[in-house]
């Protein structure tokens, strides 16, 4: 894609993506430890929560730039979507608008798509979790949209602070969303199951009865900032 193609309203087609195998390996891992291995970065924020519980899942992101209160190029998203992709909707200004329900996701999910992010609304949320299609929102509305604005599909998006590529990898669950780089994603799968091989020795060792103040050397810093142990 060509520099111009930011400066006017695109549907770009064909993009690169993350392997889907390594996508796989990282969806079971969860947002808090991919976060944490790579360095806490990738996380876009508080503010976009799940509207079903106990589900992960990994994808390669689609990019939507919407129009607040517009969903014309969610539709014009679907046609480039693929198997193993997330779709990830970011609005130019803040909306409330139930951009998305039942009728968008049953599209989405003939063409294997995995699930929705997005800084706006969705609506049919009882309909979209019966029909087992993942959503990470900023808001649940039933208040309509329009089709009459153009943006754009597959151009690079910025979501609390974290710039999405297309092709990127899409991880969230109960956590939250964590956006890892694509070129990036097989170091990541990497130090996630370094990190989690870590966790399961410390596990082990707060099983057997050993305090966190001793295992991760609390106690001293503590003494160090002051406090005083006392009985």
């Amino acid at each position: 894609m060509s520099p111009a193609a930011h400066n006017r309203h695109v549907v770009v087609r064909t993009i690169e993506r993350a392997p889907l195998d390594i996508v796989d390996q990282l969806a079971p891992i969860g947002t808090a430890t991919v976060h944490e291995a790579i360095g806490r970065r990738g996380y876009v924020g508080p503010h976009i929560r799940p509207i079903q519980q106990e589900v992960k899942v990994a994808g390669t992101a689609v990019t939507v730039s919407s129009h607040p209160g517009d969903n014309i190029m969610i539709h014009a998203a679907i046609e480039v979507c693929q198997e193993g992709d997330i779709l990830v909707v970011v609005n130019t200004a803040p909306s409330t608008h139930g951009m998305f329900g039942d009728l968008l996701a049953a599209s989405l999910m003939a063409r294997g798509v995995r699930g929705l992010v997005i800084d706006a609304g969705v609506r049919d949320t009882s309909d979209l979790r019966a029909m087992g299609f993942p959503v990470w929102t900023q808001h649940v509305s039933c208040q309509g949209t329009v089709k009459a604005t153009p943006g754009s599909v597959n151009v690079p998006v910025s979501l609390g602070g974290i710039i999405i590529t297309p092709g990127d990898v899409v991880c969230a669950d109960d956590d939250g969303v964590v956006i890892v780089a694509r070129e990036e994603a097989s170091w990541a799968l990497e130090k996630s199951n370094e990190r989690l091989a870590k966790e399961a020795g410390t596990r082990a060792q707060l099983e057997a009865g050993v305090l966190g103040l001793d295992l991760y050397g609390l106690r001293a810093k503590l003494v160090d900032m002051g406090v005083e142990f006392v009985d």
